[in-house]
């Protein structure tokens, strides 16, 4: 570890199981896992092995079974500020426009309006939406919609970013753009990330680390650290063979049976 890097987020022990009619799922065993301030980390694993439910646990949303998970030093145990939140379902208002989208948490705060004003015009002009304040979201595309949702969740200054596959809804082309724009935007404010996909590509692409799981139930298989600078070549035969032994780390644990 860094003499300079300061630990954000330590998961330790971590165990959540689920009620079933015939006893119980463990999604996640004996988890641990810990990210440093500004890291950008991706957690790859098999479908249905938990990636979301432990985002989840991370966000406040759902409470572990067992062992813990601090940011800051500090115990979660429930949805707070300190952590933004991006999902693949864009999740925005509606009726809102781009602006009022942005600066919902900063209402739920209370915040005057004009310091909501300034902040959400700082935020806007961050992921390139100036001159679409007031549109709404039907009339934006996926991709706008997405800048929208990674601008509310830096509205409100938290701590932490945790990204929901972000980028899953979105044709390759944009889903490529929205990268590029995540990591000038992770750039510019140096925010810890923690990111799920299911691409191996777009986890190469971004991340410091790539943290693979196994199967459910999930635990740590192997963490990958990046030493490539950015912007990363993905033609690179040195990105493609990275590339190519994440995916056979995770081929390999896809076709182990689920317990």
């Amino acid at each position: 570890m860094d003499g300079g890097m300061k630990m954000i987020l330590q998961i330790t022990n971590l165990r959540k199981q689920f009620p079933k009619e015939n006893g119980s799922l463990v999604a996640i065993d004996d988890f641990n896992l810990e990210v440093e301030e500004g890291e950008f980390v991706c957690i790859l694993g098999p479908s249905g092995c938990g990636k979301t439910t432990l985002l989840r646990m991370i966000a406040g949303l759902d409470k572990p079974t067992s062992g813990s998970i601090k940011l800051k030093g500090k115990e979660i145990a429930n949805t707070g500020p300190d952590r933004g939140m991006v999902f693949q379902e864009f999740a925005l208002f509606p009726w809102r426009s781009v602006r009022k989208n942005i600066e919902f948490g900063l209402e739920i705060k209370n915040m005057p309006a004009a310091e909501r004003h300034k902040i959400s015009d700082k935020y806007i002009e961050l992921v390139g939406l100036k001159g679409f304040e007031d549109s709404h979201p039907y009339e934006l595309s996926g991709g706008m919609k997405q800048r929208v949702g990674i601008a509310r969740a830096l509205a409100n200054n938290p701590s932490i970013l945790l990204m929901d596959e972000p980028f899953g809804a979105l044709d390759a082309q944009t889903r490529n753009q929205m990268q590029k724009e995540l990591l000038r935007v992770w750039e510019e404010t140096r925010k810890t990330v923690v990111f799920i996909t299911h691409s191996v590509d777009e986890a190469v692409f971004l991340a410091d680390r790539v943290v693979v799981l196994t199967s459910r139930p999930s635990k740590i298989k192997e963490i990958f650290k990046i030493e490539h600078e950015r912007p990363r070549d993905r033609a690179d035969p040195s990105f493609l063979a990275l590339r190519k032994k994440i995916l056979s780390e995770l081929e390999s644990e896809a076709n182990q049976p689920s317990k």
